[in-house]
């Protein structure tokens, strides 16, 4: 039986494999996707790279060369709101291909000199548009390919492992790509990793059927259906909430470098510390701990994550800062069984909307929460706004767990 013909049914409880991150390279269609996943992550960090390049080369414009960053972020609020229905309510496989097509198609336009520079944002905003549907439609899918246990987190966690690693060595590998070829050159390379993309999840999926074909007439209606329900809402706020404050000491790391006049190559080691923390202690908890241990360590996890904030009362040096940093992005562990918990808090037939929903949600507040750091340290010192984000974070998702407990405890299955 082809992958491509038909969706391979999940392997019964008894005969699962054991856990761990080689269980989840035993699914062959997993790895398809998760070489898709690298393809596409590649071409998406390269061309914002390039693009960033490209339009100073043309404008010598710092703003609107920080502009193909910014522009990134609203687009995907509206992506993830307006067309969240699509992910459930067209077959899943084509939903990607679709979406990877788009991508290299408006990559593709990006490279033609005749394309000015509010094209070359508009054509930004196009991708940006596209992803969340992208990730969400992904996300449903690793669902329908491990099933809904714990062969699903780990495979999500994988595919984040590899997300934060882009965080370190992409835009490294970009920017020495940009010492060989010109900025258009690299963008057209990156429309080939959309393309090759689509390749793989066209070959290496299978066809399933659309999960609810009555969506369509649903709109943003069932949107706001799906956030009325308490638990899935609580739950998608736990996925909102911290990565708001998250952000707080990593879009302060230049000026607090600054403050202690440190160097180029000290703000390096600053930017690094929390994505490394992140990517251990994901590890860690993937490879070492079982699926009922991660859903307990879930409150803990997340109560302890902002209080290496509070060392920047202190005004601590950046070796210090750093390890603060870095302990806070290893308690992030608690999103394996955040993911357990939501993906058996959603309904089958709205799984793609709601991780659509929640991808978006996660990039927007991410963009807010920079700029909300920003803004407040005009007016407050750097180690204070980190230090006060550390209290008003964990005073929040202390309030999230609690209501949490209130819409129907932690229940998840164990796959």
């Amino acid at each position: 039986m082809s992958p491509t013909d038909t969706a391979a049914a999940a392997p019964p409880a008894a005969t699962a494999p054991p856990p761990g991150y080689l269980a989840v390279f035993r699914v062959r269609e997993f790895r398809w996707v998760f070489g898709a996943h690298l393809l596409s992550l590649l071409g998406l960090v390269v061309s914002e790279i390039a693009l960033t390049v490209l339009v100073y080369d043309l404008t010598r414009s710092p703003l609107l060369s920080s502009l193909t960053f910014a522009v990134g972020f609203v687009p995907y609020l509206l992506g993830g709101t307006l067309l969240a229905g699509v992910a459930d309510r067209h077959p899943p496989r084509r939903v990607l291909v679709v979406c990877d097509l788009i991508c290299a198609g408006a990559v593709g336009l990006m490279v033609l000199p005749a394309t000015p520079v509010a094209g070359l944002l508009v054509l930004r905003c196009v991708v940006a548009v596209v992803a969340p549907v992208f990730q969400g439609t992904r996300m449903a899918t690793l669902a329908d390919i491990l099933g809904d246990g714990d062969l699903f987190v780990l495979g999500r966690s994988l595919l984040r492992i590899v997300s934060q690693s882009a965080l370190l060595a992409g835009f490294g590998v970009g920017g020495v790509l940009l010492t060989v070829v010109p900025a258009r050159g690299a963008i057209a390379l990156t429309a080939g990793t959309f393309l090759l993309s689509a390749v793989l999840l066209r070959l290496g999926t299978a066809r399933r059927p659309a999960r609810a074909a009555a969506a369509a007439r649903e709109g943003l209606g069932a949107t706001w259906s799906l956030l009325r329900d308490r638990r899935i809402r609580v739950l998608m706020l736990l996925f909102w909430v911290p990565p708001f404050f998250v952000v707080v000491p990593e879009a302060l790391a230049a000026p607090y470098a600054r403050e202690l006049g440190a160097s180029t190559a000290a703000l390096g080691l600053l930017m690094c510390a929390m994505p490394v923390g992140t990517i251990a202690g994901e590890l860690l908890a993937g490879a070492v701990l079982r699926p009922a241990t991660r859903s307990r360590l879930v409150a803990p996890l997340l109560l302890v994550t902002f209080l290496p904030f509070l060392l920047y009362a202190l005004r601590p040096g950046l070796a210090l800062a750093a390890l603060a940093l870095g302990l806070s992005g290893a308690a992030g562990a608690y999103v394996l069984g955040l993911d357990a918990w939501f993906v058996a808090a959603v309904p089958e037939e709205q799984r793609g909307r709601a991780m659509t929903l929640m991808t978006a949600g996660m990039m927007t507040v991410q963009g807010l929460g920079m700029a909300g750091a920003g803004l407040v340290a005009e007016f407050v010192p750097v180690h204070h706004v980190v230090t006060g984000a550390g209290v008003l974070a964990t005073v929040a998702v202390a309030a999230l767990l609690a209501e949490t407990r209130a819409s129907g405890g932690r229940k998840v299955r164990q796959g």
